[in-house]
């Protein structure tokens, strides 16, 4: 402590606290920023992949999403280093294992993680200079490439002005989801008085009436050291850091003269309970959808908050859960599902319907209103509390959010500290919380909340997302003609004159001696690659046992690989229905209820999906599976054998109401994600005119079983009966040992547990009887619910004999960061744009949030001629692509992540051997080596297999001649 004390005193920063945080496995030191007032959090621990991010307190104050605009924007160039675009720089040259920049309702966040101290020193360097003094200042073509800017497109009669931008597009395409609609309809309703009723991220109308002056002001007022919370988090020298974040930035910041904050007001919203509030929006039918929300309190409520997000779990999270089975069975909606929504002042419980019938809204409050005093008086099952706070002891156990535990902690650190400096490491905390509320669960604390939140609550709305029949896309465009024709030739001109400006700013390149300010690693400082523990293989009876020894905390991960080469072509979609229902039914043990309450208390996941995995030697050898996956304490290893073994061999499929619920859901999650993540449908979609893998993977979760699914669904009372019988002779000839692979990680005693516990299905290997169509070039455009697209193109690079290796790695990064990200993000205004490719072949071009299709495909076309003809880096940028590239393989990954990536690598056929190899080759790739590649770029794209999901009037005015399908009609 005294000498945390010192360094900090040292360093120009008055300490403040140490805590020993069993939960971080080390210390907090809190202090604050002598001269300047920036706060600080440093989180000490032995985690190498070391972690720092700076916040400001940004609530909106409009729906212009100017904090938004503002995030991309500090990002495109800054004093110290005046280049274009240093965040993509970044991603081409560091070896940042996490790098982003993120808008929340009330502040906005620039987290960067890397394993290399001297790296993340950079990439702070870059943050720092780019919040404190960006280019915005001294170029507002930032503020028009990434805001908005108005547009001419067409000729004559059918000319348009329409609005253009990064953000602009990023919104039109998240405000095409009914869920984000309902969300800001909830958040408007419940915070009718401060900032929580704008949309911060902004909306497509209001994005237009932000001025260059006003996104300028916000930034003087919001990006201040006085306004920042910085997190430093890992095993990092506090002396460096801290005297660098003095010397650098803070106390040259502190001696500017600067007036006081005068940041937009944070206030919390006294309670009200507003009529419930109609949105209309857009969209299709099936998209209709209502919500109630009650608020939890504030923020500071700590223990509440985990509390009342324990209870939703345990009342909404599973189909068998009370309240949700009472929405279900009520038959007022395909789905429903609850969360707490915190990161917000006052964090607030909400229970959502998707797919809601008319009349929805209103039964919803009613039958959780029912629901609720029927549990608050005596029906709440206190084992199902239990179980729902062990399994959020798992999780937090896992930490396996997806990012770097420094960003995670630091987000989660925020979610408390922006509304409270009396504690800043409150979010940090669970254990006690956790251990209070087990003893709280006997005392009729959850019935007490239960009534607190939705019965006696006087802070609480209701809004409901009602689908019309307007085509808004239409009135738009009839707009944006009249809108053109009303110009005066000047004004006209004035717009040419300023989007010419702006292309030529796009264009123009970085001078040399910008470039050389970023700082950045050789090739020479990479290190040697993270050692990595190979599996074994054995077989343990007739089972193939893959033995993987990765570091597991006490938990034991066990995924059994059933083989499907069994089932004819037409057979394969019912597997993804067995999948979809295993887990959600009876069994002959338990009732569904009974089983969610065991997962819940015993287990951290029991899961159950089909996937295909193909050689990377052959096209031909592919091996779709059904995949049941589950995980325990070491402790607990027996249940997770025993229950997953239970569902795969003793559920009852005869409740065919409730497989009629799940698969509605399947069907409203896939809807779901076409219209919210095209880019991965368009390119999975576009694989399937090429690979023989894609084929077999539509088949079973992609278009093919999505058409499967909702004939399905459209003659189920005539077909429930064979379908119950179809599910229950699957399983019986699917679930055996001689078609099982068992891929385990844990200890060897959890091993050894797992097999005690374990059971032998029986049965010999099924025989080969699963024929694939060919690949067929389908050409086709699917217009689904989104104001954007999605497009993808691509090709087997096999059939082009190119073979894999660490050069297609690197020329992926070079296309996805350089050509195409200038090209289609930058000029085309999509929100992204990318290359990739893989060991077993598929190559593919995407774009993501797009308001274009036909430039977009025309740059893919290009991009070969680009990397053989124009591709000309300097020794430093080489040497930070192969750095970045390299740094890719060697990230981190959590245990449940190595263990499906090994999996993943036994049944492609290749090993930790050859994944060396191609970093080795990544090592040494050459600029000459890169460049050869073109000619096989060139060709996958001049195939023309491309793929479009999005916005039916871009996709019917494309060139591309598409095969275009109405997919929800």
């Amino acid at each position: 402590m005294t000498d945390m004390k010192a360094t900090a005193a040292a360093c120009g920063f008055v300490w403040e606290s140490t805590e020993a945080l069993a939960e971080v496995e080390g210390q907090v030191h809190l202090m604050h920023h002598g001269a300047s007032g920036a706060r600080l959090m440093f989180i000490q621990n032995d985690d190498a992949n070391k972690a720092f991010s700076i916040t400001f307190k940004t609530p909106a104050a409009d729906d212009t999403g100017v904090f938004h605009i503002l995030e991309h924007s500090v990002l495109c160039g800054s004093e110290k280093f005046p280049v274009k675009e240093p965040f993509v720089n970044l991603l081409k040259s560091s070896m940042q294992t996490f790098l982003n920049a993120m808008t929340f309702p009330d502040k906005t966040m620039y987290p960067v993680a890397s394993t290399n101290e001297r790296d993340l020193l950079n990439l702070m360097d870059v943050y720092l200079d780019a919040v404190f003094h960006p280019d915005i200042y001294r170029r507002a073509t930032i503020f028009e490439q990434e805001g908005w800017h108005l547009e001419l497109e067409g000729e004559g009669a059918e000319e348009r002005l329409v609005t253009n931008g990064v953000v602009y597009n990023e919104m039109k395409g998240a405000l095409s989801e009914p869920d984000s609609v309902l969300y800001d309809g909830l958040s408007a309703a419940l915070f009718p008085d401060t900032t929580y009723r704008f949309e911060s991220g902004g909306t497509p109308q209001a994005i237009p009436t932000l001025t260059y002056e006003g996104f300028l002001d916000n930034h003087r007022r919001h990006y201040r050291p006085d306004n920042a919370y910085i997190i430093l988090y890992g095993n990092l020298d506090a002396e460096t850091f801290l005297a660098f974040l003095d010397k650098a930035y803070l106390a040259p910041l502190a001696e500017q003269a600067r007036g006081p904050l005068a940041a937009n007001p944070l206030q919390l919203q006294a309670p009200v309970a507003p009529a419930p509030v109609s949105v209309p929006m857009d969209t299709a039918p099936e998209n209709a959808c209502a919500a109630v929300g009650f608020v939890v309190g504030r923020a500071c409520e700590r223990e509440r908050v985990i509390a009342a997000d324990i209870l939703l779990d345990a009342i909404m999270g599973a189909n068998e859960s009370p309240m949700k089975r009472a929405l279900l069975d009520a038959g007022i909606a395909d789905d429903a599902f609850g969360y707490v929504a915190d990161s917000v002042a006052q964090p607030f419980a909400v229970v959502s319907l998707r797919g809601a019938r008319p009349g929805a809204a209103e039964r919803l409050r009613r039958i959780v209103e029912g629901e609720a005093r029927r549990l608050a008086s005596g029906g709440l099952d206190r084992e199902l509390v239990r179980a729902a706070l062990s399994h959020a002891e798992f999780v937090m156990r896992e930490r396996n959010f997806g990012y770097a535990d420094g960003v995670v902690l630091a987000m989660s650190a925020m979610a408390g500290w922006l509304y409270a400096d009396d504690d800043p490491a409150a979010y940090l905390r669970y254990e006690d919380a956790f251990a209070d509320l087990r003893e709280k669960v006997e005392e009729g604390y959850f019935e007490t909340l239960l009534a607190e939140l939705f019965l006696e609550n006087d802070h609480r709305a209701c809004v409901e997302v009602v689908p019309t029949a307007a085509d808004e896309e239409a009135v738009e465009e009839a707009a944006e003609r009249a809108r053109a024709a009303a110009l005066t030739p000047d004004e006209a001109r004035a717009i040419r004159d300023a989007v010419a400006a702006l292309r030529a700013a796009q264009e123009a390149p970085d001078a040399p001696e910008n470039v050389a300010k970023l700082p950045q690693l050789t090739r020479a400082e990479i290190g040697p690659a993270p050692a990595e523990e190979p599996w074994e293989v054995r077989k343990e009876g007739p089972v193939t046992l893959v033995r993987h020894h990765v570091p597991c905390r006490g938990i034991a991960y066990a995924y059994r690989y059933f083989d499907l080469a069994g089932l004819a072509f037409d057979e394969l979609p019912y597997a993804t229905v067995l999948a979809c229902v295993l887990g959600k039914l009876d069994t002959a043990s338990h009732t569904a209820a009974e089983l969610d309450t065991l997962v819940q208390a015993h287990l951290g996941n029991l899961g159950f999906a089909t996937e295909v995995h193909e050689k990377a030697d052959d096209r031909d050898a592919l091996r779709p599976v059904l995949v049941c996956g589950a995980s325990a304490l070491s402790e607990e290893v027996a249940w997770a054998a025993r229950l997953s073994e239970e569902v795969l061999t003793e559920t009852d499929f005869s409740d065919t109401a409730r497989i009629r619920d799940i698969l509605a859901q399947r069907r409203i999650a896939m809807e779901q994600a076409f219209a919210s993540s095209g880019h991965s449908a368009a390119m999975a979609r576009a694989a399937s005119y090429y690979l023989p893998a894609a084929v077999v993977r539509e088949q079973l979760g992609g278009v093919d079983f999505y058409r499967f699914l909702k004939e399905l669904l459209a003659h189920f009372d005539e077909r429930a009966e064979a379908l119950s019988a179809k599910l229950a002779e699957l399983a019986s000839r699917i679930v055996t040992d001689g078609g099982c692979t068992l891929s385990f990680a844990g200890a060897d005693e959890d091993l050894a547990g797992f097999a005690a516990a374990s059971a032998p299905f029986g049965g010999a290997p099924a025989d080969a009887a699963l024929t694939a169509p060919a690949p067929v070039n389908r050409h086709e455009a699917f217009v689904v619910a989104s104001d954007v697209t999605y497009t993808a193109a691509g090709w087997d690079r096999r059939l082009l004999g190119a073979p894999y290796s660490g050069l297609w790695l690197l020329a992926s990064r070079i296309l996805s960061y350089d050509y195409l990200w200038s090209e289609v993000r930058v000029k085309g205004g999509a929100y992204g744009a990318g290359f990739q490719t893989t060991r077993c072949g598929s190559s593919r071009f995407y774009s993501y949030r797009d308001p274009r299709i036909d430039e977009t495909v025309e740059r893919f076309r290009s991009a070969g001629g680009w990397l053989a003809a124009q591709f000309a880096p300097t020794e430093a940028e080489m040497d930070g692509y192969v750095v970045s590239t390299v740094a890719s393989l060697d990230a981190p990954a959590k245990a449940r992540e190595l263990v499906r990536r090994q999996d993943g690598m036994y049944f492609a056929g290749y090993g930790l051997a050859d994944r060396a190899r191609v970093r080795e080759e990544v090592r040494e790739a050459s600029e000459e080596a890169v460049r050869a590649l073109g000619a096989a770029v060139d060709a996958i794209a001049g195939e023309g297999l491309v793929c479009a999901f999005g916005n039916g009037d871009i996709i019917r005015a494309s060139r591309e001649n598409f095969a275009v399908v109405d997919l929800l009609a």
